[in-house]
């Protein structure tokens, strides 16, 4: 069998894909990939064989690439980085090609970070966009901002199931239930990363009640304090 590549190709702009990404797809003969994903790479898929795929057709789509694939190589990519919110069906192209190299990119929740001037290694990074239970995920969310941690989440969109869904007005009222004083948390939620229609919204967890944002969104709650160097020279 031929070779399988999973890569990130950055939040959206193709100014955030990697070389080692770029290089995947230009050698590639076959290219995977949801609509705003293949969107971000557009460029790079002349005499491509291109796949568009969805939730309902993904699984169909893998079985019958994997069986004609050949001496081929095959690219799969993923909007930001490929190890992050993806596992579920990072593990499935496991099972279904057996092998699978994977080239890392950058991710949303990075871009965000960096936005918000919240370190990654100060922070807890959570994400809810799974299919399966969040109930952990809840759990570790409270956990951290108990323990005074910032958090860089990726909520959960499931506009089939409104139950399921789990966005940034669901998040607030959450929290609020739960003890926590929502008007003095800060939050960013930022939407379309990196791209021309990015947006931003910086104000208290509270403001976000009954807000509406895009599926393509990341917040960030800010518990962050500042800690330079010189404060621990002088302490």
């Amino acid at each position: 069998m031929g070779e399988v590549y999973a890569v990130g190709v950055g939040p959206g702009s193709p100014r955030y894909i990697t070389d080692a990404v770029k290089e995947a797809i230009l050698y590639s003969e076959i290219v995977i990939g949801y609509k705003y994903t293949l969107k971000t790479i557009e460029r790079l898929l002349l005499n491509k064989e291109v796949y568009e795929i969805t939730m309902q057709n993904q699984e169909e789509t893998y079985q019958k690439v994997a069986k004609s694939l050949g001496d081929k190589t095959c690219v799969i990519p993923f909007t930001g980085d490929v190890n992050f919110s993806e596992s579920e069906v990072v593990d499935r192209l496991f099972e279904i090609f057996g092998k699978v190299q994977i080239i890392p990119g950058i991710s949303s929740v990075q871009v965000a970070a960096a936005k918000a001037c919240i370190p990654l290694d100060k922070s807890r990074v959570i994400t809810m966009h799974v299919t399966s239970s969040i109930e952990e995920e809840k759990l570790e969310l409270q956990k951290a901002l108990l323990d005074g941690y910032s958090v860089i989440l990726v909520p959960r969109p499931w506009p089939k199931d409104p139950a399921k869904n789990f966005m940034q007005s669901e998040i607030a009222l959450y929290l609020k239930e739960r003890g926590f004083d929502t008007s003095k948390i800060k939050v960013h939620v930022y939407e379309f990363l990196t791209i021309e229609k990015e947006t931003s919204f910086i104000g208290m967890l509270k403001d976000l009640e009954g807000k509406q944002f895009s599926d393509l969104s990341v917040m960030v709650i800010n518990q962050y304090k500042p800690k330079s160097y010189i404060n621990f020279r002088t302490n």
